[in-house]
């Protein structure tokens, strides 16, 4: 048998074809794949991202925030303060400025009764000598007084003037325009700028 018999006899046994073997030993080609849309990102958000920091602009946007609601909050803090101050200092002025004013109003019954007494006229020396005792202490009060403040309301054919004035009664005075003062029933005495006792007047109508 030849050569050519014995390889068409091997080919026959096996059931192969030479040009079958050949394709099949070709790997097969992968399909092409579609193109992917890619979203660009900012440079700054992949290094975010990269580093899990969170993104500088609202970080600095937060910071922004925080600083605006202390400085509100020190603008209050700041006017709470100087209100409490000023209040705390018209109120230490004031009491400075009035602070005799209850003892000043007890006082007052006492110079009353000491120029009640000294209205009085004296019959003997006894009298007199008395008389003379009451006017010093009602001067040296009245004195101590007006050191503090406490000044009469000069009140006798003044205008009525119902700031610093009681009118008791009115009565009409021939000669006298209406709204004087005709008589001063009971003195009235004032602390500084401010009424201690209103002087209780008779009136002019």
């Amino acid at each position: 048998m030849s050569e050519t018999e014995n390889k068409s006899t091997e080919e026959l046994k096996t059931g192969g074809e030479p040009e079958a073997e050949e394709t099949a030993a070709k790997p097969e080609e992968p399909a092409a794949e579609e193109p992917k849309e890619e979203t660009e990102k900012p440079a700054e958000a992949e290094a975010s991202e990269e580093t899990g920091e969170p993104d500088p602009a609202a970080r600095i946007a937060e910071l922004e925030g925080q600083v605006a609601k202390l400085k509100n909050a020190y603008a209050m803090a700041y006017a709470d303060t100087e209100n409490t101050r000023k209040r705390l200092t018209k109120e230490y002025e004031s009491n400075m400025k009035y602070h005799i004013q209850s003892f000043a109003l007890e006082i007052l019954p006492v110079l009353d009764n000491c120029e009640r007494a000294l209205a009085l006229k004296a019959e003997d020396s006894n009298d007199e000598n008395y008389r003379k005792g009451f006017e010093m202490v009602f001067r040296q009060l009245s004195q101590a007084l007006k050191k503090e403040g406490v000044e009469e309301i000069e009140a006798l054919d003044q205008e009525f003037d119902p700031n610093w004035m009681q009118a008791m009664m009115t009565e009409q005075v021939e000669g006298v325009e209406p709204g004087k003062v005709t008589a001063v029933l009971q003195k009235g005495y004032k602390l500084k700028d401010r009424l201690l006792r209103a002087a209780m007047v008779k009136v002019s109508e």
